[in-house]
């Protein structure tokens, strides 16, 4: 059952329309992908779910309910919670400070003690690092508190806009790992932007294929990693 739809959405900056017609869906405890290069639209789709910028035109249903209409703390309220690129932490609050942060809604509060363990063991050295400040943090350190931070406030749909960004390979590794066990785990409903494909793909189900603000094609993940079209524009092979 789909837990989000989007459908034949439009929505820009502007006079600049980044994403144009755009129809996808993410059912219930699936991870999706959706792939493509820098400026296909991948992070405008994120920040229109999130009501960070308006739509032109479409709709968008998360469980069963229109939200494009909603502001977007009601959003939030509802369960939809996004990790956004470039993290945007606290940067002079510590580690346990920017994960309070997260408990807002009444849900999060009664499993507040449930999801701060869930969290120190999904990254323990969140946990060594309990009263650093933020922006001390490496940035691998940074995006794994930003997911955790994203964690606490117990969502129904995990949003995660281009988590490799910045981070060094083996970091990369690390964070994919953690998405794949929090999906296993907590059966969360993830979707995710990304341009690392190969990595992107590799935990998710199905996965969305950008190109120009458009959905060029779509598929079961290890029929996009074998398709092509990707292997050339995306894989290098």
């Amino acid at each position: 059952m789909s837990i989000l739809e989007i459908k034949e959405v439009t929505a820009g900056y502007g006079n600049l329309k980044a994403i144009r017609d755009v129809s996808l869906s993410v059912n219930e405890s699936e991870v999706v992908s959706i792939i493509g290069s820098n400026g296909a639209g991948k992070t405008t789709i994120m920040k229109a779910i999130t009501k960070i910028i308006p739509l032109v035109s479409g709709e968008i249903w998360f469980d069963n309910e229109r939200i494009d209409l909603l502001k977007p703390h009601i959003i939030a309220l509802k369960g939809i919670s996004l990790v956004p690129e470039g993290r945007k932490l606290f940067p002079t609050m510590n580690v346990i400070e920017n994960l309070e942060y997260g408990v807002a809604t009444t849900k999060a509060k009664s499993k507040k003690n449930e999801n701060m363990s869930l969290v120190f063991e999904l990254f323990p050295i969140l946990s060594d690092r309990k009263k650093q400040m933020a922006g001390s943090l490496s940035g691998g350190q940074q995006e794994m508190l930003a997911i955790a931070r994203a964690l606490m406030t117990a969502p129904k749909l995990l949003l995660l806009d281009e988590p490799s960004l910045g981070l060094a390979p083996l970091t990369v590794n690390s964070v994919f790992n953690t998405l794949s066990e929090i999906a296993k785990l907590s059966n969360m409903t993830l979707f995710l932007s990304e341009q690392n494909v190969a990595k992107a793909l590799s935990i998710a189900d199905r996965g969305y294929v950008m190109e120009f603000g458009q959905i060029a094609f779509e598929g079961e993940s290890q029929d996009l990693l074998r398709d092509p079209r990707v292997k050339k524009a995306y894989l290098g092979l």
